[in-house]
């Protein structure tokens, strides 16, 4: 079997990421909505696929935009909040600013969602099944996420400049960042093994 190109060594790291972070809530089930929003896959599905046709790149977009929600204070929608008089939010952290997209492409999964199911869906979920269906449609691997996380009321930008890790980063404080969330270095080996070699396509993930 031919070895991984570097590129997809990173696509399965971060999801083993999304995997093991999205799912640490004992909680979490992945028939959360199977009674409350039954059509919530497939409306999802639909708007992601919509956006992926659209430009293939926003669907790696959406991974990193759930991978860095998931490193501040974990999965919990808190990067889509915007500044408000009470705190200064995550989107214009210093990992974030002018760099994370596909906040567009989840307002739309969001309203297609409320108009068939108003008030049931939380954003935190609709973006942990969003970078789902990103991998799968890209041609990754699939698997069934687990679902019942509560939005975020508050947001923290100095939180997120402290938490989401950096292209500028050491290998000493990559480390302490993913212990922090409970998280192995073995994938991070691969993601800062093939970023040395592959940085522009690393980095654009």
């Amino acid at each position: 079997m031919a070895p991984l190109s570097c590129s997809r060594i990173t696509m399965f790291s971060l999801v083993l990421f999304v995997l093991i972070i999205g799912s640490v809530n004992a909680q979490l089930s992945t028939n959360f909505y199977s009674k409350t929003c039954p059509k919530l896959s497939s409306i999802v599905q639909r708007q992601v696929q919509s956006a992926i046709s659209k430009e293939a790149r926003i669907g790696a977009s959406i991974l990193r935009l759930f991978f860095h929600d998931c490193f501040v204070n974990g999965c919990d929608g808190s990067i889509l909040l915007d500044d408000t008089s009470n705190f200064t939010g995550e989107k214009n952290a210093l990992p974030n600013k002018n760099s994370v997209r596909g906040f567009d492409v989840i307002d739309n999964i969001k309203t297609a969602v409320e108009n068939v199911c108003p008030g049931v869906v939380s954003c935190a979920d609709i973006l942990a099944i969003a970078a789902t269906d990103s991998v799968a449609i890209l041609g990754g691997p699939t698997w069934n996420v687990k679902l019942g996380r509560r939005d975020a009321t508050t947001a923290s930008q100095s939180d997120a400049n402290t938490a989401i890790p950096r292209p500028t980063s050491n290998l000493n404080i990559l480390t302490s960042m993913f212990k922090n969330v409970g998280l192995s270095t073995k994938g991070l080996s691969r993601i800062v093994r093939c970023s040395h070699n592959w940085t522009s396509k690393v980095h654009n993930i």
